[in-house]
């Protein structure tokens, strides 16, 4: 009697490398006209000067953001936490209309998996070479090949984490900083681990990422519907498979696999919608140029909704289903967020005080039976230009700034200025008092701010 076999169920599984074939297209075309596109702003914009520094800079140190002229404190934390909302809304609103279309074109994992790939290919050859190249043993020629593509893959990956941290720390500082063999500490640190990971990421982990530590990829289902715009396989129309395309009644696929040959996940497209997609449309473009080739219509992959599949919808009826609930809930909340976002930015105030009273000097009479309070203004200029400002205050009848009531405060800066503010006798009531300190420009008169504060008559 034989005995019973024991099944074995292994908790990992060796990864599969994946060796995703080239292909052009429509898609193809795109996807690169998105690399060049993000990577032209990202490596460009920390060069970008403007008013005598960079426009994009994030000054940790100093604490303050500037943005093309805007310059962001602390205080404006509101703005950060608008911007993260907006770019969820519209995150939500483009995965609710074309499904994962962000992860295939423009998603950083994405764009520079794409920018190794390239570099793979021109050194090692296309996808039989490289498939070659690995199950052969060592030779100078593959040591001289894996070398190279290391080593391209190892320049790109550096050049990104000095644009990284350029947005930190002024480039043309850290320019120098690197050429001199003198970068700091901290600085040599955030190069080094951000151009890590964008060489583990993009030239070891790529599909990995997508499929097991991008949490996009888990919640995407809960953003889809049926008039989802999503990558499918028209099975209708392909099925059954006709690998020798000569059986009657068959479909338009001939099971000739460039599907999957160029999926840089590794799925069959075939089996349905799958959580590896990332929408980036390849097998769409490889299985286009197999219909040209067979004489068959395009399309038997492509961008299309569950709706338009079970109902033969075309382009126009796709198009009609768009305009959802759920799209035009999405379009209206963001737009109000932009627009309420861009126009709190708009009308921004430049001018911040905060006014803070003497607590070692408490209200004392001066000359002629006065009244006079200490205090410390603090000034912040949020603008890129310098200000003229004159310091008044009211509350009080007779109250009146005892000294030099102009000051000046530079670009983005901030400004302690000290105060006395006198009151005539009998003016105010014993204790505390209600007063308002009022800074005024005086080449503009509209830019102003106030704050109250408490004036003490000694009892």
């Amino acid at each position: 009697m034989n005995a019973p076999r024991e099944a074995v169920i292994r908790m990992y599984a060796a990864r599969e490398e994946i060796y995703p074939r080239e292909t052009g297209g429509r898609y193809a075309t795109l996807r690169w006209a998105c690399v060049w596109l993000t990577q032209l702003l990202f490596y460009g914009l920390p060069w970008i000067q403007l008013n005598g520094r960079q426009a994009v800079l994030f000054d940790l140190a100093s604490r303050k953001f500037y943005l093309f002229g805007i310059v962001f404190w602390p205080q404006d934390f509101i703005y950060l936490a608008a911007l993260l909302i907006v770019c969820a809304y519209g995150l939500f609103l483009v995965t609710a209309v074309a499904g994962r279309v962000w992860c295939g074109f423009a998603c950083p994992q994405t764009v520079y998996t794409e920018i190794f790939l390239w570099i793979e290919r021109r050194i090692e050859g296309p996808r039989s070479s490289r498939i070659r190249l690995d199950r052969q043993p060592w030779t100078l020629e593959k040591l001289a090949r894996k070398g190279a593509k290391h080593a391209a893959w190892g320049v790109v990956a550096l050049w990104t984490g000095f644009s990284f941290v350029g947005y930190f720390t002024p480039v043309r500082t850290l320019g120098g900083e690197v050429a001199a063999l003198a970068l700091g500490p901290w600085e040599a640190f955030w190069v080094l681990f951000y151009g890590f990971a964008t060489y583990g990421n993009a030239g070891w982990l790529r599909e990995q990422v997508c499929k097991y530590m991008c949490p996009y990829a888990r919640f995407q289902s809960a953003m889809f519907d049926q008039d989802t715009l999503i990558v499918t396989y028209d099975a209708g129309r392909g099925e059954p498979r006709n690998a020798r395309r000569k059986l009657a009644g068959a479909g338009d696929c001939i099971d000739c696999s460039m599907c999957v040959q160029v999926c840089p996940t590794g799925i069959d497209i075939r089996q349905g919608l799958q959580y590896e997609c990332i929408g980036c449309a390849a097998c769409v473009d490889a299985c286009n140029g197999v219909m040209d080739k067979v004489g068959k219509p395009r399309g038997l992959i492509r961008y299309a909704t569950e709706t338009a599949l079970a109902q033969r919808l075309g382009p126009a009826g796709i198009r009609r289903r768009v305009l959802r609930p759920r799209v035009l809930v999405y379009t209206v909340v963001l737009g109000a967020l932009v627009a309420a976002m861009a126009t709190s930015i708009a009308l921004r105030n430049p001018l911040k005080l905060d006014v803070i009273r003497d607590r070692g000097s408490m209200g004392r009479e001066v000359d002629d039976g006065m009244i006079e309070n200490v205090y410390r203004l603090q000034l912040m200029n949020t603008s890129e230009a310098p200000h003229k400002l004159r310091i008044s205050v009211a509350g009080i009848p007779s109250a009146e700034v005892a000294g030099d009531d102009v000051v000046e405060i530079g670009p983005a800066s901030t400004r302690a200025v000290p105060v006395r503010v006198r009151i005539g006798p009998g003016a105010g009531h014993p204790g505390s008092n209600r007063i308002a300190f009022t800074v005024t420009g005086l080449a503009n008169p509209d830019l102003h701010v106030s704050e109250e504060a408490a004036f003490i008559v000694p009892k």
